[in-house]
This record gives structure tokens, C-alpha cells and sequence, in this order.
């Protein structure tokens, strides 16, 4: 099964409604990880995906880095099922979202990057604003990126490899259109924002 496939037979794969993104970006289509991850069994499945995408990468990998909260568990089942493929420890751990929006090692964490050839992993990219600050942060610690591995690339006009300056592997592709807030036809046309899912109820209350 490939990974569209599977988020949409979880149920985390909702169209026809109107959405808002972590990135503040407008859909009329939203994936929500949450969705998945009480599906420990498909989670594993993608963990694996991640790691059979990522096993061939030229130089092994050392570290798989996500941001939290939703990279945290595919960091970790990746680093598993890489550790099983490669016969060695490989670590896994996670950037936190500052007050400005940053995604930065804490817990010491950075110690574990210094010196090391680290595999970023994402769930799913609308801008790759997420991504390209996990990289900053690897750096800043003395890694080396050797690739970004995501789940779900949503914009790949957009978001690739020349974005992030090392290779893009995705585990699939579902191009969404996003629009900024202000130029959003589904603002326009009246189309009521979803509060269940995403982004909006944040949205709503930054309008008061």
C-alpha cells in the first residue's frame, strides 16, 4: 500500500472543507497526522517506508532529527527500523518550537548531533519553513544533513531539493493548493473555517 493510500484509509486524509495549516497557509484539503498515529500498526508501516526510502542515502546515517510534536514518533520508529536494516544504534531525537516560531534542539540534545550524519524527517510540508529550520539547528550543532525524508510533500512545485540544499525524499506526493489569508477564495466565497481540525480556531481568535 503506499503512503496516500494508507492516510486515506485511516481517515487522515479530509477534503472539501476550508482549513488552516500550522504554516497560516488556506486549503480546501488538510492531512491530519492525528489520525494516524493511534494506529500504532500503519505507523510502523510508514516508519518502515521512511526507512527503506532512506537506507541507500551514500553516507549511513547517525541521527534522525524531526520538530515536534508529530516527527517525534516517526523519528523514533525510522531510527528503529534503520537501526534493524543497518546493524548499528541509530538516534532519534526532536527540534521544539520557541516563542518566535524557531525550531531548536533543548533537553541537550545538540550533543548528540555534534560530529554526526543526520537524516531530518518530516510528516508533511506545505512551505518546508518547519524543515529548513531543523536544518539551521542540525548545523548550528556541528551535524551534517545528509537528506530530508517527509511523509507527504504537499506543495512539490514548491518544496524540494534545492530548497533544502541537500536531497528531498518523499514518501509521496499529494499537491494541495494553500493560499495566504488575505487572497483566499474560500474567505471570499463565505466558506465557513473547520475549528476541528488544524489550524482555524486559532485563526478565528487572532481575528477578535
Amino acid at each position: 500500500m503506499d503512503i496516500i493510500s494508507l492516510l486515506k484509509a485511516v481517515g487522515a486524509v479530509m477534503p472539501d472543507s476550508h482549513f488552516v495549516g500550522v504554516s497560516g497557509k488556506h486549503m480546501a484539503t488538510y492531512i491530519t497526522k492525528d489520525a494516524l498515529f493511534p494506529h500504532v500498526l500503519e505507523v510502523e508501516k510508514v516508519c518502515q517506508m521512511f526507512a527503506e526510502k532512506n537506507k541507500d542515502v551514500d553516507v549511513d546515517v547517525d541521527v534522525v532529527a524531526a520538530p515536534a510534536l508529530g516527527g517525534i514518533i516517526l523519528a523514533q520508529g525510522t531510527a528503529y527500523a534503520l537501526s534493524k536494516i543497518k546493524g548499528k544504534e541509530i538516534l532519534a531525537i526532536f527540534t521544539e518550537k520557541t516563542g518566535d516560531g524557531d525550531q531548536v534542539f533543548t533537553r541537550g540534545y545538540d550533543k548528540y548531533v555534534a560530529g554526526k550524519n543526520v537524516l531530518v524527517l518530516e510528516d508533511l510540508t506545505t512551505t518546508g519553513g518547519s524543515v529548513q529550520k531543523v536544518i539551521a539547528s542540525v548545523k548550528k550543532a556541528g551535524g551534517n544533513v545528509l537528506a530530508v525524508s517527509v511523509m507527504v510533500n504537499k506543495s512539490p512545485k514548491v518544496v524540494n531539493s534545492e530548497m533544502f540544499g541537500v536531497p528531498l525524499r518523499a514518501l509521496g506526493e499529494l499537491e494541495i493548493e494553500n493560499y495566504d489569508a488575505e487572497n483566499c477564495p474560500l474567505c471570499k466565497n463565505n466558506i465557513p473555517i473547520n475549528t476541528d481540525f488544524g489550524h482555524g480556531k486559532k485563526f478565528l481568535e487572532s481575528k477578535k
